[in-house]
């Protein structure tokens, strides 16, 4: 498992708190791919947020939305506040 501690030079950081919005809701089933994310209606979205260790952590939840053949329409980031 990466540490969750930043880097430099391969695109990881240190864990931050994201929130990642798609089109239409999302069923039981397909929700147990995001096991580290909350989901929540909002109008006729779905809201997952949640923290994520890393980049490449945002980018396997990106893959995994594609996958399940959803729409993604917004990602927005801001750092953590975990407490080491």
């Amino acid at each position: 498992m990466p540490s969750p501690r930043a880097t430099s030079g391969n695109g990881a950081g240190p864990p931050r708190q994201y929130e990642i919005r798609v089109r239409g809701p999302i069923g039981p089933t397909m929700l147990q791919a995001f096991p580290t994310l909350t989901a929540r209606k909002r109008g006729q979205d779905t809201v997952l947020t949640g923290t994520l260790a890393d980049q490449p952590a945002l980018y396997g939840v990106i893959h995994q939305l594609g996958a399940l053949g959803l729409q993604l329409l917004e990602i927005r980031s801001r750092p953590s506040t975990r407490h080491a």
